[in-house]
């Protein structure tokens, strides 16, 4: 039954799009192409309608911005002498520019497309859509899960390509993403799911025609992809090379888990209140004495590396954040003999001898990691984002608690004065016995920035200097910007120092304690600490009997990993016996049913294996790009499975000796609360 088109518009939000789509495919229909729709201009409505029929299909946002394009807005197009369709765009007081060739536009971007070197890369960043003939051209060069980034600020360029080239197969394919600002929040929201091909290899394809009319924003846009790739490439590495520190941490950290109340009573405790998350970096010299003032009128949260500094002020922050995986990080609670009630909120990653040390309240966020260890019952409680820092931990702390305005003090994010660190951090107290006249503590900090001088960048300070960060700094910055952009709190940036933040407001402490800090917080604002169960024994036995379970069902797991590997090991040497090699491949079969029953388990183990995934990912990603067939492709699949298995197997055998150990730190735990 054909559709209604009133009913259309009055169901689909989106339906003034769809309608003018809609109406061009139905004029296609019912009218002589010899008399388009569209006047004036040589486009075709048929085109237009299958390219945004397809564009409806994947990026409903941007089809409803090109629908919105209306005619008179469009580019001066004309017919080349090959019949395509080519393009003028007049700047205003500007030259014209033709976005392709008057001759032969096709010929023009096959020539563009094929001398681009696309072997092992996977992912093509085009500066410049023009009408899309260098794109339809790299599109059909793409391998396996090759895609393209096609960054046009145009929408006129792109309603006008929609009616000129066939772009229908591309867009179809899903492999193409087009990005027409450069936001920060939507570029990482959009290409944040690719992360992993773009590390495996990204190449930058510019359009010249395109960058003579807009060379500012080409270069702004190359920038930031640039810089989205270098958050990609840091965030990959982090979490490979952590991974199993990672799990370890969780694993060990259940019994506080299992015995520690969750964060859910401090949802919008502290609403309307200014929060106050202080940080260690070198500018926080100038104001921390100011800091005293805020206890009680605004709530302090202190990252790890603050907590000694600030006591020996006599400043009691009321919440400490950690979520370091390191050992390092005990240092920062090495030596405090009476925590208080300063209540320490981490992340169940954060290195077990932390929370081993911590004496005082204590609560650890959800863990999807723990919950499957421990089941969702047991292990189904509330979370934050994941941030990178503490501070970033912190920031979702005050903003979960409902604080408004939320104040950053120390949060440099760059070398401000050329130091790394606020004076009467830990580090400097470790360095004590190296300082002497021929090395000062200056020096010692300068050492500490230039160790870095491969990652170094320039980045523009709160008064718009230059000022020096690094690659891992700049990262962080950028999160908290995309988090800025989607938090409702006001956000006041009274560093005094460091990089500027997009998204605050720049204010002294001493502006801020005036303005905001005017009140006192409710007198029962913490009276959920001498109400709560801080060290509640009663729930480990049930905790101990889920690890016991998933202790037997890794243990099965290795020995399918055994007999894997005995059978890829037969497989290789019957490539060449197609009959053979399939009954044997029948049991292979029944191993992978057997490990997918016990999914739980194979989880808990590939999340300690983040290496042999990423290996595996990017062996299947060549391999899929390749040309290899027949019995040569079976053989690159045989070996790509045994390097698998193998590291694989690896990953259960220490996953066995953590949940072990872990079941020992029950038994230490449930002996401590007894005594």
């Amino acid at each position: 039954m054909p559709i209604d088109p009133k009913t259309l518009v009055e169901t689909w939000p989106h339906a003034t799009g769809v309608m003018k789509t809609f109406a061009l495919m139905t004029t296609t229909i019912s009218s002589s192409l010899t008399q388009p729709a569209i006047p004036n201009h040589r486009f075709s409505n048929e085109l237009y309608a299958r390219n945004m029929a397809a564009l409806w299909r994947h990026d409903i946002e941007l089809a409803q911005q090109i629908d919105d394009v209306s005619e008179d807005q469009w580019l001066e197009a004309q017919e080349a002498r090959s019949g395509a369709m080519t393009a003028c765009v007049t700047p205003a007081g500007g030259k014209a520019t033709w976005l392709h060739s008057r001759h032969n536009p096709e010929a023009e971007g096959e020539r563009l497309a094929a001398g681009v070197e696309l072997e092992d890369k996977f992912c093509v960043v085009v500066f410049g859509f023009g009408l899309g003939y260098h794109v339809r051209e790299l599109h059909t060069r793409l391998r396996g899960d090759g895609f393209i980034v096609a960054i046009e600020p145009s929408l006129s360029t792109l309603a006008t390509a929609m009616g000129c080239v066939d772009l229908s197969e591309v867009i179809r394919s899903g492999k193409l993403i087009i990005l027409t600002q450069l936001d920060k929040s939507i570029l990482h929201e959009r290409l944040k799911p690719f992360m992993t091909l773009m590390m495996l290899g990204a190449k930058f394809v510019a359009h010249q025609a395109s960058h003579q009319i807009n060379p500012a924003f080409y270069a702004q846009a190359r920038e930031a992809v640039t810089d989205f790739i270098a958050y990609a490439r840091m965030t990959l590495l982090t979490l490979v090379g952590n991974s199993e520190v990672t799990c370890r941490n969780i694993a060990y950290n259940l019994p506080t888990y299992a015995s520690t109340p969750p964060i859910d009573v401090l949802r919008d405790r502290f609403k309307g209140y200014p929060g106050v998350v202080v940080s260690g970096g070198p500018s926080l010299r100038k104001n921390i004495e100011l800091l005293s003032e805020v206890k009680g009128n605004g709530v302090l949260c202190a990252v790890q590396s603050l907590l000694k500094p600030l006591t020996r002020r006599g400043i009691k922050p009321d919440f400490v954040t950690s979520l370091d995986f390191h050992s390092i990080s005990q240092q920062f609670f090495h030596g405090i003999e009476d925590f208080g009630d300063v209540h320490l909120i981490a992340e169940p990653k954060v290195n077990w001898q932390v929370l081993d040390l911590y004496k005082g309240p204590v609560s650890l966020l959800h863990s999807e990691f723990a919950e499957r260890i421990i089941g969702p019952e047991l292990g189904s409680r509330n979370g934050l984002p994941a941030g990178a820092t503490v501070a970033h931990l912190a920031f979702y702390l005050l903003n979960y608690m409902g604080c408004d305005p939320i104040v950053f003090v120390g949060q440099d994010l760059a070398f401000s004065g050329n130091c790394f660190y606020v004076p009467g951090v830990e580090t400097h107290h470790t360095w004590r016995s190296e300082i002497n006249r021929f090395n000062s503590m200056e020096t010692r900090e300068w050492e500490r920035i230039v160790r870095n001088r491969n990652i170094l960048r320039k980045t523009r300070d709160v008064e718009g200097r230059d000022i020096y960060t690094d690659e891992l700094l700049f990262t962080y910055l950028e999160q908290f910007e995309r988090d800025f952009a989607t938090c409702n709190a006001t956000i006041i940036n009274a560093t005094e120092g460091g990089a500027r933040m997009r998204g605050t407001q720049v204010m002294t402490l001493r502006d801020v304690i005036d303005e905001y800090c005017t009140r006192p917080l409710p007198e029962n604002a913490f009276a959920y600490r001498d109400h709560a169960t801080w060290n509640d024994a009663s729930r480990l036995d049930d905790h101990k009997e889920q690890i016991a379970t998933r202790i037997d069902e890794i243990t099965n797991i290795r020995d399918v990993c055994d007999e894997m590997l005995g059978l890829l090991a037969e497989l290789q040497e019957l490539a060449d016996e197609p009959v053979k090699f399939n009954r044997r491949l029948v049991r292979v079969d029944e191993l992978r049913a057997i490990v997918n029953r016990a999914g739980r388990s194979y989880d808990i183990v590939t999340a300690a294996t983040q290496r042999a995934e990423l290996q595996r990912f990017t062996a299947d990603r060549k391999l899929d790009a390749s040309d290899a067939t027949g019995i040569e492709r079976a053989r690159r699949q045989l070996d790509r499975d045994v390097r698998f298995v193998e590291a694989f197997r690896e990953g259960v055998v220490r996953m066995i000796d953590i949940l072990q150990e872990t079941l020992r730190r029950f038994d230490q735990r449930a002996e401590a609360y007894r005594s």
